[in-house]
């Protein structure tokens, strides 16, 4: 069948609808490449794992008994607590500063948490046949050599502990194959028009004329069809998978995901300041360091602490082993912690894949509950954290009642 617009004719008959054919290139139009049979195996994609590398040593024995006597946090005082509030209600529009300047303060109760955190960098790889135009650019196909293994292909990692994806061309693992959407053609039949260019005038349904109306139609002129909006009249459209150019370029794409994991425990306490302030608030570190391996810390005089610390590592080591190599992993390894041998060698249970390094730390939030008297009533605010942060429960001199208190 031939149509014709304005003295050009295009053969559209032998162009499939874009509809009826796939999205990606069935398997068996790709080359199997050496070493990269797998890809056919798991619907073309694969995650690939280093070989399995030896955890580091525990460090020795250190006594925590040392740490705390050298890492106290500074006491708050009425003044501190003071300043503290009048710099927390400056900041707020609707909060009046006579109340933070004429307050009397009746106690102060002050307490000092230990945050635990873990951080594990992790590194995946994942392998996958992608595709794009091919415009007759340098091909870099299997005749060039055989194609390294996903793990022998070296990148830059990005700085520890920040996430990024990358995405690289596998080299020698390039193919050219007519476009699979539209057979190599270049163009498919619109399905708007069934490949006529022409469609019912939507105004008078094809007839012509209007009903119950004996002029004819204005918007078709009486034929009863217009140009197809969707192709422009053409028939065809380009295909959006090649655009236009009827061929592919198959190669495998290597994306490289780095993920920093995050885990946090906040010892118990008794005061009402919500838990994720406490989680967020700049502390005093107490211990940190980055190690090869980090081992479950089992002696910190606080239990919970340690107890966090082997939950942590068991849930890091169980989401990340069947999946991803460790590049590191924080907090850093308590260097005084005690490891057994049946711990180490559950620890190496957990992760089937390479640890490069990890990091744990240890901090210090202190934490001081102010009760203060002003106009016959007692109130109650909190400040945290080395920086003096201040979380308010009621403050009495506010001029707005839609406002959040952070």
């Amino acid at each position: 069948m031939i149509i014709c617009h304005g003295g050009l004719a295009q053969s559209v008959v032998d162009l499939s609808f874009e509809a009826e054919s796939p999205l990606a290139p069935p398997a068996e139009l790709l080359e199997r490449l050496p070493s990269y049979d797998w890809l056919f195996q798991r619907g073309g994609q694969q995650i690939m794992f280093p070989p399995l590398e030896a955890p580091g040593r525990p460090l020795e024995q250190r006594c925590w008994s040392s740490f705390l006597e050298h890492s106290r946090v500074p006491l708050v005082t009425e003044e501190v607590a003071r300043e503290a509030l009048l710099s927390f209600v400056s900041s707020k529009c609707c909060y009046g500063s006579t109340a933070a300047g004429d307050l009397i303060i009746q106690e102060l109760k002050q307490q000092t948490l230990c945050r635990y955190r873990l951080e594990t960098f992790s590194e995946s790889r994942i392998s996958e046949w992608t595709f794009q135009p091919f415009t007759n650019q340098s091909v870099d196909g299997p005749q060039r050599g055989t194609s390294p293994r996903l793990w022998d292909i070296k990148v830059q990692v990005p700085p520890m502990f920040q996430e990024d994806t990358r995405k690289f061309q596998v080299p020698h693992s390039s193919l050219v194959k007519e476009c699979h959407k539209c057979h190599g053609r270049g163009r498919y039949k619109c399905s708007g028009c069934h490949g006529a260019g022409m469609v019912r005038c939507p105004s008078c349904s094809g007839a012509k004329r209007k009903a119950k109306q004996s002029r004819r139609c204005q918007m078709c002129s009486g034929s009863g069809r217009r140009r197809c909006s969707t192709c422009s009249g053409r028939g065809s459209k380009t295909c959006a998978t090649c655009k236009g150019e009827k061929r592919l370029l198959h190669f495998i794409q290597l994306v490289i995901m780095w993920k920093n994991s995050l885990f946090e425990f906040v010892s118990e306490h008794r005061l009402n300041c919500p838990r994720e302030l406490l989680a967020k608030a700049k502390g005093e570190s107490l211990f940190k360091d980055e190690n090869t391996a980090v081992y479950p810390i089992v002696d910190f005089p606080l239990r919970e602490i340690s107890l966090a610390s082997q939950r942590g590592i068991a849930e890091h080591s169980a989401a990340l082993s069947p999946r991803a190599r460790v590049l590191q992993q924080g907090p850093a390894i308590l260097e005084g912690c005690r490891v057994t041998a049946q711990q180490r060698g559950q620890r190496m249970g957990h992760f089937r894949t390479a640890l490069l390094g990890e990091r744990q730390t240890i901090e210090l939030i202190p934490v001081t509950e102010v009760h203060y008297w002003y106009r016959g009533q007692t109130y109650v605010y909190y400040i945290y954290g080395t920086d003096h942060r201040v979380h308010v429960v009621d403050y009495p001199d506010r001029y707005c009642f839609g406002c959040t208190i952070i």
